[in-house]
């Protein structure tokens, strides 16, 4: 009776042993499997960037990617304006988010001075200005500008050459698509949206 009450214990001892192993085998594969899972990928300091993207001022969309290829920037390098740049830091593939850009971290506040009166005789020779019409040129410095003309008069033209968005709120809708590692070399300006806005 004796034996066969031993020989039970020792099955019982042999299975709950052989229980406890594969439980310990199944904790080392689980612990195995996530030290191996890779941490997703983020936007960081020269990662490049591929998303859509939607702008809306004051209610109105000023621009979007729908229907054309998705904006691609190296994060860090300057490449989009510093609000939506900061608030990008850190989603991954697939985030999808609503922003919100200040005109601080923007294109600034709009300043009055930069409105300005010009003689039509300073305009090109085959400008015809009209109310809304942009004009480019360079200044005395050799530096490109444009200019958003605000007043038609006789003799002269009234030029803003602030930013179109200069003291404007942007809401960016954004979706992120790809980020990889930019190469080193790649420093090409890239710039994007209505105005090139981001």
């Amino acid at each position: 009776m004796k034996s066969r009450r031993a020989f039970h214990g020792r099955q019982i001892l042999r299975v709950g042993m052989w229980m406890a192993t594969a439980a310990s085998l199944m904790g080392m594969r689980s612990t195995q499997a996530d030290e191996a899972a890779p941490a997703p990928v983020a936007i960081g300091s020269d990662m490049d960037v591929a998303l859509e993207y939607t702008l809306t001022v004051d209610g109105a969309v000023m621009d979007s990617t729908e229907g054309k290829a998705p904006l691609r920037y190296i994060q860090g390098r300057k490449q989009v304006i510093a609000g939506l740049e900061r608030q990008l830091q850190g989603l991954h593939v697939g985030d999808s988010k609503e922003l919100t850009v200040t005109p601080e971290e923007g294109y600034g506040a709009a300043d009055p001075a930069a409105v300005v009166e010009v003689p039509n005789t300073q305009l090109p020779l085959d400008a015809q200005p009209t109310v809304g019409m942009v004009l480019r040129g360079l200044n005395p410095d050799g530096q490109s500008f444009r200019a958003t003309v605000k007043e038609v008069k006789d003799q002269s033209v009234i030029l803003d050459l602030n930013h179109p968005l200069a003291g404007k709120t942007l809401a960016f809708n954004v979706k992120v698509l790809d980020i990889k590692p930019a190469p080193p070399s790649d420093h090409d300006t890239v710039q994007a949206g209505a105005q090139s806005v981001p």
